[in-house]
């Protein structure tokens, strides 16, 4: 009996770009398609509940026992997050990292991160490719969906909490989407990462003719058609989360949230106010993982949903999925001043779609190399 030889193809971070990784439109285009599939169900992430966002590797706080064991810091982790997708991908992939804010002091990214796709019916692996690109611009691209259906027409002013790497793309990607945007406002803990941002917008978004660096997240919310906020990891519970009042922001405003938020009881559960989230079953599933008050160790607004239905504050049906919002099942922006409060979790579904959405790039433009698996597997 023959058996077929299994041969893979590895994309560094050089060829992702050459397969259009950084094509922002594209990759909005392709989330759309994600998140409509995940609405009907066409889809399985990790856990029993096919909706876990993966499973991490902490480390304590103190090893004495284990010298050589590394110890919890900020973005001290290894994760891995496996994902299936139907529809058109019909695709296995994970996508595996490790992550330390001390990287950076060796002129490292924070995170680095890999995505393997494997055929779905073999387990055979189809591509590893460099994904610090993958994952960043999926990243925007999500919250990048929302501001393309549910953002008000003619904004002109954006404002982001967090100049890191994931909102200058999400800066980049969200001008592409409302050429309007003229104004970019900016809330970030330090001069470097401010100038970075900006330095980076002006090369990739001559649209914006105004830059505002503010002193306070109240400053950056005031007057923002358009918010974004993505600031690193914070620790020590939902005091620590950015926080902004209801006077602060302006009627009609689309709040994006794939980092750490607070907001009032009052604003979330006034009826007013649309509540949006990537996908209820995320939440749902964190909920199991990290019992309540979920929004305590789980920084995302929408764990505070979560944890104010399960105190009987919130009913289950004020929060909308928006990709039953892309299907037509719920309504999108109801009136020009609606305020809405989108939550942006971030899965793996994502980063399969992304990848696999590159590597068919490449296989057309001929880039990549094809490493061997076997020609014939030893064991059988």
């Amino acid at each position: 009996m023959a058996y077929p030889n299994i041969d893979f193809l590895y994309l560094s971070e050089k060829d992702m770009i050459e397969a259009g990784v950084t094509d922002c439109l594209s990759c909005v285009d392709t989330m759309e398609e994600v998140l409509k599939l995940l609405d009907i169900g066409d889809y399985r992430m990790g856990g029993e509940n096919g909706n876990s966002h993966g499973c991490m590797v902490y480390f304590p706080e103190t090893m004495k026992k284990f010298p050589g064991m590394p110890k919890d810091g900020p973005d001290r982790r290894f994760m891995c997050m496996p994902a299936y997708l139907g529809g058109k991908f019909q695709m296995t992939g994970v996508k595996w990292y490790g992550s330390n804010i001390e990287n950076r002091e060796l002129g490292l990214p924070r995170s680095i991160l890999m995505v393997t796709l494997n055929d779905k019916d073999t387990g055979a692996p189809v591509a590893h490719m460099s994904a610090n690109l993958v994952s960043a611009y999926r990243t925007a691209a999500i919250p990048g969906v929302g501001v393309k259906h549910l953002a008000p027409k003619d904004a002109k002013v954006l404002g982001i909490v967090g100049p890191g790497v994931i909102n200058s793309i999400t800066v980049e990607t969200f001008a592409a989407l409302r050429p309007t945007l003229d104004t970019l406002k900016i809330k970030g803990r330090g001069k470097a990462s401010i100038d970075r941002c900006i330095a980076y917008v002006k090369e990739k978004c001559p649209q914006f003719k105004n830059f505002i660096v503010c002193d306070t997240i109240e400053e950056c919310v005031r007057d923002s058609d358009i918010m974004s906020f993505a600031t690193s990891t914070p620790t020590g519970g939902q005091e620590n989360y950015p926080y902004i009042e209801r006077e602060w922001i302006k009627p009609g405003a689309l709040i994006c949230a794939p980092g750490a938020l607070n907001a009032p009881e009052e604003l979330i559960m006034d009826p007013a106010t649309k509540l949006v989230v990537d996908n209820t079953g995320l939440y749902d599933s964190w909920a199991e993982e990290y019992p309540y008050p979920t929004f305590d160790t789980w920084f995302l607004i929408g764990s505070k949903f979560t944890d104010m239905e399960y105190e009987g504050k919130l009913d289950r049906s004020r929060v909308h999925d928006l990709g039953a919002i892309l299907n037509g099942k719920l309504p999108g922006r109801e009136s020009d001043d609606q305020i809405i409060i989108y939550s942006i979790g971030g899965m793996p579904i994502e980063d399969v779609a992304w990848g696999m959405t590159c590597y068919e790039n490449a296989k057309k433009k001929g880039i990549g190399t094809s490493l061997n698996l076997w020609d014939k597997p030893y064991l059988f």
